[in-house]
């Protein structure tokens, strides 16, 4: 097998190793506690009823087992790219390949969608304008050092929890939360439990984030397995929190038929000025979101570029600054396209399905570690291949069958490419 270099030449500018534990934790926290948590708990309450915290326990498992691949096989490869370096490493170039189309696709009508949020909480009117606006700023400060993205994100999540914890603490003060609420409402059954997890799997996804910046870690080997199993505890209990806290206060059937569950219980909470601080709260944690996904999705770009998958020049990291500032930059303009033309509803279920394939391989890589190399159990990386197909699968079918083709036409492509390089 290849080394854990990532396909860097030799002579060629690194990226710069200066993130600890705590800055990992908070770029995977700061892609986590995005918007999600604002916006899925109605679509994930209309599809599950009463069994939205069976959903939420669903998708924190799979995400569970997928940060223990992820982690391994970080500590492993240590290389920008993530689950594209690992799929090729372990499983051959074509399921490489295969990871690391689905995390472009997929993050990049994620990093639309989190714009749009943010230009539709901010200003409803001229939402499109605002986001590509905001793409444009969230790239430039990309572009000028991983470390000053890092300390932005930090600033994001800070407010980001204190927002949300005032929420929890307003409501539950305000007497209006009633635990007979919690098993109140349609039950969605099994399949609606199933979409529920699929789509509060969406908001854990951001644990990635850490695992594509192996290069810009220091002692991956130790910081990665560390940042990634805490930054999603950190998540879990704080997605268990306030799914629990607008469930109680406004029950299954209300948290289904508005938009905003979280701006609904802060009304309900009567505390002059939390609504718009939710509000406000909303537009930064769509930002902090933004900008780790950005961050992530550039380096696998980065990191196939380096191995001819897309063109070369993309691989170039910035002297001075020190980060691949072409993938940067095309990556921010594809967001900004993106932004300016797609529907949020579409951008995010397709998003959910991309992300779900590119965990599927890596817990398919997972699975091939010796015990030496890193693997304890192979319980992890098993129940994480089924869960992601079983919550892939179990998504709207405009986003199966739109996704699948997406990638079908990427690896046709990729086919096409190697044959050609065959005859030559």
């Amino acid at each position: 097998m290849r080394g854990s270099s990532g396909g860097s030449e030799r002579g060629q500018p690194r990226l710069r190793r200066e993130l600890g534990v705590l800055d990992a934790v908070v770029v995977g926290l700061g892609a986590m506690l995005g918007a999600g948590i604002f916006a899925v708990l109605s679509p994930a309450s209309a599809a599950a009823g009463s069994g939205l915290l069976w959903g939420l326990a669903a998708a924190a498992l799979v995400a569970y087992c997928n940060a223990t691949s992820s982690a391994r096989l970080a500590a492993r490869y240590p290389a920008a790219g993530g689950t594209y370096v690992y799929g090729r490493e372990r499983l051959g170039e074509f399921c490489g390949y295969l990871a690391g189309c689905a995390f472009v696709v997929g993050k990049s009508a994620s990093c639309a969608a989190m714009a749009l949020t943010a230009g539709y909480y901010a200003w409803p009117g001229q939402a499109p304008a605002v986001a590509c606006g905001v793409v444009v700023a969230v790239t430039a400060v990309n572009y000028a050092g991983v470390q000053k993205s890092a300390w932005f994100i930090r600033a994001v999540v800070a407010v980001v929890l204190a927002v949300l914890a005032a929420v929890v603490a307003a409501s539950l003060a305000s007497g209006r939360a009633d635990a007979a609420r919690l098993g109140g409402g349609a039950d969605g059954g099994p399949a609606g439990v199933l979409q529920a997890a699929g789509l509060l799997f969406f908001a854990f996804a951001g644990y990635a984030r850490i695992t594509t910046l192996g290069e810009e870690v220091r002692d991956p080997a130790h910081t990665i397995p560390r940042a990634v199993p805490l930054a999603l505890g950190i998540a879990l209990g704080v997605y268990a929190a306030v799914a629990l806290t607008v469930l109680a206060v406004l029950g299954p059937a209300e948290a289904a038929r508005t938009a905003a569950p979280l701006g609904e219980a802060a009304v309900a909470s009567g505390v002059p000025g939390l609504p718009q601080a939710v509000r406000a709260g909303a537009v930064v944690a769509a930002l902090g979101a933004l900008l780790a996904l950005v961050l992530g999705v550039s380096r696998t770009v980065m990191a196939m570029a380096r191995d001819g998958h897309l063109p070369r020049p993309l691989a170039a990291v910035h002297p001075r600054f020190r980060v691949p500032h072409r993938a940067d930059l095309l990556v921010g303009a594809v967001v900004a396209v993106l932004a300016a033309t797609v529907d949020v509803r579409g951008a995010i279920a397709l998003s959910s399905f991309g992300v779900l394939v590119y965990y599927a391989v890596a817990n398919a890589s997972a699975w091939t570690l010796a015990s030496a190399e890193g693997r304890h159990r192979r319980a992890a990386p098993a129940v994480g291949l089924a869960g992601c197909l079983v919550l892939a699968f179990s998504l709207p079918l405009p986003a199966v069958l739109a996704g699948s083709a997406v990638l079908a036409v990427l690896g046709a492509v990729h086919g096409a490419r190697r044959a050609l390089a065959n005859r030559g």
